[in-house]
């Protein structure tokens, strides 16, 4: 089937998740464009390999509800031949609301595996108060997942990330870092074992919290990295959607630039051979 052939309707033996979905044309014109994006996304960067198994990690946040939702669309209508196992680590947070990931996915028949791992004692013993926690949650949540990913014969870890947290990536790296680098959408952990892939790569966050929404995901607030103010992240967040406020249309226009570089017109003789490049007859 060509991504650009139209995406039937849903009906009564659709996924589990989607039964109570809204019936109207905006809703329905809304998973379209997303379904057709994460198509597009796993496509170009040829993520899929049929008959592997994919992790995907559901922190029980409206993006990673919105990753499942359309893998598992994607998956009934044929069109993503891979076993997908859901996973949310539990990393010990105070007052996390332990049975609302396990009764949502055992309520609509979604294979998954719970772990528990208690991170946010090691975070918060070893950081100060008022330090950014991101950095040292994200990798020791992303350590455990590559393990699980492995124990379980999943030859991929699938993630959230919308072109949003892309972009903020960039431009942290861009502001802070001294370099170009976002987030790719596929790439390998360093042991070269487990492929990490970012299916929502070019879907706006705007879109998967209207989708979450519709279909009333039970979300789950994060109560470490998601209760700090002032974030870098946070100022790059703001930065972008006032370009958007004032020149409409311009993350997506961002978002392609990343996938349209031109080595020869950037400053690193890494990627092209300037000093060999001379005009003819000086040579």
């Amino acid at each position: 089937m060509s991504i650009a052939e139209p995406i039937a309707e849903l009906d009564e033996t659709c996924p589990a998740l989607f039964r109570d979905a809204p019936a109207g044309v905006e809703f329905n014109k809304l998973r379209k464009r997303l379904i057709r994006q994460v198509r597009e996304t796993l496509d170009v960067y040829g993520m899929v390999r049929p008959g592997t198994k994919w992790l995907v990690a559901l922190s029980g946040g409206k993006d990673s509800y919105g990753l499942l939702a359309v893998l598992l669309d994607l998956k009934w209508r044929g069109l993503l031949p891979v076993e997908l196992l859901a996973c949310n680590l539990d990393q010990g947070q105070p007052n996390f609301p332990k049975h609302i990931l396990p009764e949502f996915l055992e309520r609509n028949g979604i294979a998954h595996r719970i772990e528990y791992q208690d991170t946010y004692s090691i975070v918060t013993d070893k950081l100060p108060v008022g330090a950014t926690y991101c950095s040292l949650c994200s990798r020791l949540r992303r350590g455990h997942l590559y393990r699980v990913a492995r124990e379980e014969g999943c030859s991929a870890l699938v993630l959230g990330h919308h072109r949003e947290d892309i972009l903020e990536t960039f431009f942290m790296n861009f502001f802070h870092g001294g370099k170009l680098a976002a987030m790719p959408p596929k790439l390998l952990n360093d042991e070269g074992d487990v492929e990490v892939l970012r299916p929502l790569a070019m879907c706006a966050e705007a879109d998967l919290a209207r989708f979450a929404e519709a279909l009333e995901f039970p979300i789950i607030p994060c109560d470490l990295c998601g209760s700090q103010d002032g974030l870098q992240r946070n100022a790059m967040k703001a930065m972008l959607d006032d370009f958007e406020r004032k020149m409409p249309g311009r993350k997506d226009v961002m978002i392609r630039a990343l996938g349209n570089i031109n080595p020869s017109h950037m400053l690193d003789p890494k990627l092209f051979d300037f000093a060999t490049l001379a005009a003819k007859g000086t040579q």
